[in-house]
């Protein structure tokens, strides 16, 4: 087993031991104090070493335990500690590595110090309070400041050495404050504000040490920043490249922790505050250019992905990165990539955050509620937009493309759904947002940008489910061939009944003739897809003005001789029979290798053709199967009185031989 020694007096030190504490390897862990042990993981491999070492003493526990890897995690402040554990290496010819903190950049307005000395000296020229975050070893080097014991309020750990140095150097308790961090900005902020600080000194610590929190607190409360420098630093490695190394050095492998955020329309200021800890806590921050340009912090590790399989290829192929957070726009349960991502995490540790919706978003912005909202994605996918306003008051609908607000307009318009009303929002979150509302009819001609969503009303919307729509509906034609073959409402009421259609339903209508059933088929499978298979040219050009004229944009007509014309379709859920050109065994033959559990309801109108159904239910051994003999009579006029004509009869066979896949 693996011996490694890792000296802790760091953010990045403790995360290096909670590392190692789950492999199979020893840990001798070196801190200078009893509190420093208290911030340490527990681990039956680990043994700590709780006060400060010198160089001769690190000599002889290098000797005595002969470790393969000594790495130095202490605060870049602390040169000398380096200067000893780096030589101690050397003479005993133990391996030695450096971790490094990231740096930061200064921000603007900053004041940069070498030292302590020079800081205080700065600050003596200055006026206004003072907040020190720099620790208690140094603190004596302030006390010659002008109005040191009343301007100056330094933070400092809750122990006892740190109080006492305080004290020594003049401060009264109420210009001590002993806690013990990490601090948010928030916390922060509330600290300046709290002693009214003009000035903040800091160290330049890092993204770990908390000094982007700190510079941002400082921004908003007014107060300006002391930063002191760091002491040249010999070279190293940063956390996730000495995570890295140690995998490839020893086999080790770590565990990914992998939150899956929704930051709300795209804007940082839409984020919760759940998402933004998870945000700026991430080694890795994973997701579209677009969102990661948005909240990613300045030296954030990041990687532009959207397509499931490579995150999650990432995540897993990464092991020097131990917190990765993959940015989902708007709320992670809401038309988001994270249903498809969470099976492909297997092995990790996962959380999910929710985010705000656009939904949410563009309904607040309206000042109404979104409880009886359908909501519809067209983003990357066809859907039946036309048919859900129909049917719904109010329906949420997400786009994608350059054109796709105008194009929903437009299809809303050619299915006679013009006078809807949209409310359109264009860049919901950021300070350029807009919301533009009219009629379908009225904004079918104007622009949108592609990060568009929208909220549809329809005052005349009916929600009632039916079929057997009446035969007057639908266009049948009248051409040199005679009116297109059309199944009767009465007829394809039954059928659709008997097909029982779910919602996702994959139909093919087969000799589908003005494509009366798979109108109603794609109104019904709403979430679906209907194949309309028909060899007429004449029936082609009516099943496409059918479509329009009901806007089924989930129905696609297929020109050919089924099952020919089939071979290349998607396997059916349910399949409808009108019509087979004399190709009625051959057509279920591929319907049941396409899916041995497709549930089919054929129409005969002749003896012929009942008889060659009547073979198929005992050839193929359907285990349900049933025959309708249909007939309906049709009332006309005769002067005042009503006379009923009978119908043709029809043979209804419906078949299914197994529980459908």
């Amino acid at each position: 087993m693996y011996k490694l020694c890792v000296f802790a007096g760091t953010t990045e030190g403790r995360e290096i031991i909670q590392f190692l504490t789950e492999q199979p390897v020893t840990v001798h862990a070196c801190v200078a104090t009893d509190y420093g042990e208290t911030l340490l993981p527990h681990g039956d491999a680990l043994t700590v070493s709780a006060r400060r070492l010198t160089e001769e003493e690190m000599e002889e526990l290098f000797r005595n335990e002969a470790f393969d890897l000594v790495i130095d995690a202490t605060h870049p402040y602390a040169p000398v500690v380096t200067e000893n554990i780096s030589a101690a290496c050397r003479k005993t010819g133990t391996e030695y590595l450096r971790l490094l903190r990231e740096e930061n950049e200064l921000p603007e307005g900053a004041v940069f110090a070498s030292d302590a000395e020079e800081a205080a000296a700065y600050l003596d020229g200055t006026e206004g309070n003072v907040l020190l975050t720099t620790g208690s070893k140094e603190i004596a080097k302030y006390a010659a400041m002008r109005g040191f014991a009343q301007r100056v309020y330094a933070r400092v750990l809750p122990m006892e050495d740190s109080l006492a140095a305080c004290k020594a150097a003049g401060l009264a308790p109420a210009h001590i404050i002993a806690m013990q961090g990490p601090f948010s900005k928030e916390m922060n902020h509330a600290l300046l504000r709290a002693v009214g600080a003009r000035w903040l000194v800091t160290k330049e610590g890092g993204s770990t040490g908390g000094f982007a929190e700190k510079a941002e607190a400082a921004r908003e409360a007014g107060a300006r920043l002391v930063v002191i420098g760091r002491p040249p630093q010999h070279e190293g490695l940063s956390l996730s490249e000495t995570v890295a190394l140690l995998c490839r050095r020893f086999g080790l492998h770590r565990r990914p922790q992998v939150t899956v955020a929704g930051i709300g329309p795209g804007s940082p200021e839409g984020m919760t505050e759940e998402v933004r800890t998870a945000v700026s806590g991430a080694d890795c921050l994973i997701g579209a250019r677009r969102m990661l340009e948005a909240v990613a912090l300045p030296h954030q590790a990041v990687f532009d992905a959207i397509a499931p399989n490579a995150i999650a290829d990432y995540i897993l192929s990464h092991g020097e990165y131990r917190r990765f957070t993959v940015v989902m726009s708007g709320d992670t349960g809401f038309f988001s990539g994270t249903k498809k991502l969470l099976p492909l995490l297997q092995g990790c540790e996962v959380t999910v955050l929710p985010g705000l919706s656009s939904l949410a978003v563009l309904c607040a912005r309206l000042g109404t509620s979104y409880e009886d909202v359908v909501p519809v994605s067209l983003h990357g996918r066809t859907g039946n937009i036309a048919a859900q306003v129909r049917r719904n008051p109010r329906v949420f609908a997400l786009v994608g493309g350059e054109d796709g607000m105008v194009s929903l307009c437009r299809d809303l318009n050619a299915a006679g759904l013009g006078g809807v009303c949209v409310s359109v929002g264009q860049r919901l979150g950021y300070p350029d947002e807009t919301i533009v509302r009219g009629t379908a009819a009225e904004l079918a001609e104007k622009k949108f940008h592609p990060l568009s969503v929208a909220l549809i009303e329809n005052e005349r919307a009916c929600a009632a489910l039916r079929f057997g729509l009446p035969d007057e509906t639908f266009l049948r034609g009248g051409g040199e061939a005679g009116a297109v073959p059309m199944t009767k409402s009465e007829v394809r009421a039954v059928c659709l009944s008997k097909l029982q259609l779910t919602e996702d339903a994959v139909c093919w209508d087969v000799g589908a003739g003005t494509g009366s059933v798979s109108v109603e088929m794609a109104l019904l499978a709403k979430k679906g897809t209907v194949y309309a298979v028909e060899r007429r040219e004449d029936a082609l050009a009516l099943l496409e003005e059918n479509k329009a004229a009901f806007g089924v944009e989930n129905l696609i007509p297929v020109a050919g001789v089924a099952p020919e014309c089939c071979e290349e379709l998607p396997a059916p859920t349910h399949a409808f029979i009108g019509g087979s050109s004399g190709n009625l065994r051959e057509i279920v033959a591929l319907l049941l290798e396409k899916n041995p559990g497709v549930r089919i309801v054929a129409a005969a109108v002749t003896m012929e053709s009942a008889a060659e159904l009547t073979g198929i239910i005992k050839e193929y051994n359907f285990t349900e199967h049933e025959i309708v003999s249909l007939t309906v009579a049709r009332d006309r006029r005769a002067g005042r009185y009503h006379l009923m004509t009978g119908q043709n009869p029809v043979y209804l066979f419906t078949m299914q031989r197994e529980a459908a896949v």
